[in-house]
């Protein structure tokens, strides 16, 4: 069976490691935060010391990293970069939500040295990283998907290969923007028709039953309704992250994005006062304030 090494001991790296122990996978973890590792290796992995001691040991390295910049860092940084010390022939599965353009150089770099890039970002949070029922978009070479095929679906409850290197990112920053625009309307017609004289919970039942259901109402209506921001399902910083990563992607190919702005301008705000680490619903308790201003 594959070895797999692990880098970022996140709320989704702690569930994909302990999924993946749990499923009899060799696992062994790096993260800067060595209360982080510790937790994973409570639950059955190893802890590495450093990226190249954990690249050097790994058939297949998975990133889960909150940024473009750290999953170069990890994979480029010179002598403490991942991709020189990693075997001829091994892989690497990129779950963070990152740019398409430099996904494409990435995946070019491990190229040259023999290493297989996929990015395969994934949604269903960290109760999907847990239970092994993510969602897995992947970019990647066709040819060299099956290498790589068994531990995505360890992983995953539907795993879906998308096409060339970046396809992957391509479908999560669609698929969060999407995300993050319905978040941010729900949150109004939620405090709309409250404000107006029924309850967020009577209207979060009739729109699951007529044709404004969503899966996002499922996902982040409880802590919506209830308030509960600092439950996090899905950070604020990284939701912001994702939008302008989108919006990016969608002005390299000459689109408006006259659509999203709004969402984008909310989420913006409520980063820009200090929610970065609470939950990406918290933009409705933004909503609620302007209004009583």
């Amino acid at each position: 069976m594959q070895t797999i090494g692990i880098v970022g001991c996140g709320l989704m790296g702690y569930g994909i490691a302990t999924n993946l122990v749990r499923k009899g996978y060799v696992v062994k973890v790096y993260d800067t935060n060595p209360e982080a590792v510790k937790r994973v290796v409570d639950e059955g992995a190893d802890g590495a010391s450093s990226v190249p001691e954990l690249a050097r040991w790994s058939d297949v390295l998975i990133l889960s990293l909150p940024s473009t910049e750290l999953v170069e860092k990890v994979l480029v940084d010179g002598k403490e970069g991942a991709l020189p010390h990693m075997k001829y022939g091994s892989a690497v599965l990129d779950m963070s939500t990152n740019d398409v353009a430099r996904t494409r150089l990435l995946e070019e770099a491990a190229g040259v040295i023999g290493v297989s890039y996929f990015d395969c970002p994934v949604s269903g949070g960290p109760d999907g990283a847990i239970t092994g029922s993510l969602t897995i978009m992947v970019g990647g070479s066709e040819e060299k998907f099956s290498q790589v095929s068994s531990v995505l679906q360890a992983m995953g409850g539907h795993v879906e290969y998308i096409g060339s290197s970046g396809a992957g990112q391509i479908v999560k920053l669609c698929n969060n923007m999407v995300v993050g625009g319905i978040i941010s309307l729900l949150s109004e017609a939620l405090l709309t028709g409250e404000r107006a004289g029924v309850s967020k919970e009577k209207l979060a039942e009739l729109f699951q039953k007529g044709s404004g259901q969503t899966r996002v109402m499922e996902v982040f209506g409880p802590t919506i309704i209830n308030e509960t921001f600092d439950d996090v399902t899905f950070s604020m910083a990284n939701m912001r992250k994702d939008l302008s990563l989108y919006r990016n992607l969608a002005k390299s190919e000459g689109l408006p994005t006259a659509i999203s702005d709004a969402a984008f301008q909310l989420f913006t705000r409520a980063s820009s006062e200090g929610d970065n680490r609470r939950d990406a619903t918290a933009v409705a308790e933004l909503l609620a304030h302007e209004i009583r201003r």
